[in-house]
């Protein structure tokens, strides 16, 4: 199944590198108006939003949302060992590059303990309208989702949709999957 799930990387890699900027542009506004109509975000006191990179659907909307609305944001934090804490911030000013390039709060953010924050939004490479998600491949999501048990969100490129991937034990489904075309 790693042999499966890497060859999937790659194809799905590919076909977001190919997105055109027209396409992400409106994309990304339409998620981040489907996130924000979502009951999940308006019930939720505390967001997880990851950082986006690559060929993410941009989170920066998000992020000035939730600051607005006075919610409690929280930030990956990666650590040795594979490891991923929610890091709490109150400005992206307190992000700087950090594993894997992606901006990350300063080692001694305050973190959040199991069930503080209440929504998750999920990055992945693909995903398929019934929660399945593949990610980049180092299992820090998968790993931090099953210890916090928070609502989750995945955030992906209707495009990127996949038909079906491929599923471990320890991979942890999506309660929504978010495409520009609302929640799947």
């Amino acid at each position: 199944m790693d042999k499966e799930k890497k060859e999937l990387r790659r194809l799905y890699r590919e076909r977001g590198r190919a997105l055109t900027g027209d396409y992400r542009e409106a994309a990304d506004r339409a998620i981040c108006a489907a996130v924000l109509a979502s009951e999940a975000w308006r019930r939720a006191e505390s967001v997880f939003l990851f950082v986006s990179m690559w060929a993410e659907p941009d989170t920066g909307p998000l992020f000035a949302a939730a600051f607005r609305a006075g919610k409690r944001v929280y930030v990956p934090l990666c650590c040795p060992d594979r490891v991923m804490k929610a890091a709490r911030i109150r400005s992206l000013d307190a992000l700087r590059p950090g594993a894997f390039g992606i901006p990350e709060p300063p080692a001694d953010a305050e973190t959040a303990k199991p069930g503080e924050a209440a929504l998750a939004l999920v990055p992945c490479v693909t995903a398929t309208a019934n929660g399945a998600r593949l990610g980049h491949g180092a299992g820090y999501y998968d790993r931090f989702l099953r210890l916090h048990g928070c609502e989750t969100m995945c955030l992906c490129y209707g495009s990127l949709l996949a038909p079906t991937l491929p599923m471990d034990e320890h991979d942890v489904p999506m309660d929504h999957v978010v495409t520009e075309n609302g929640i799947v």
